[in-house]
């Protein structure tokens, strides 16, 4: 798999888990999601404008990389960030839950003053 990430993420802009982590929840599921879906290679994740706090989490697959995209790997999954929503996710941690109420994807962002409580839009 490391020949695959390093073809994939080739001439893309570096970053690291500064940046963005997943635990290993995260990336489990993250690979599971890849592996059923087939939607492509990449996890985007962004930041838009919108929810109940002023600004929300939006994850997707995505099948390339746009040329200002940085891209971080974290257990072993290629992750996409847009420079304008790397501002606002430095130091943000991906996990995952399974559980029945209030499971799935949750972020934990060290730059976010308020969340709302699905814990999907945030103000900073």
């Amino acid at each position: 798999m490391p020949s695959t990430l390093d073809s994939l993420t080739a001439g893309l802009k570096q970053a690291d888990e500064r940046l963005i982590s997943l635990t290993e929840p995260a990336g489990d599921k993250a690979r599971s999601l890849f592996e059923r879906e087939q939607e492509g290679p990449f996890l985007r994740v962004a930041v838009t404008g919108g929810g109940c706090n002023g600004l929300s989490y939006k994850l997707k697959y995505a099948k390339t990389a746009k040329s200002s995209d940085l891209v971080v790997v974290s257990k072993a999954i290629p992750v996409l960030v847009d420079v304008k929503s790397a501002l606002y996710l430095k130091g943000t941690v991906l996990d995952y839950s399974a559980k029945l109420v209030g499971g799935g994807f949750k972020f934990s962002n060290p730059n976010a003053k308020a969340s709302c409580s699905c814990g999907e839009s945030f103000s900073v």
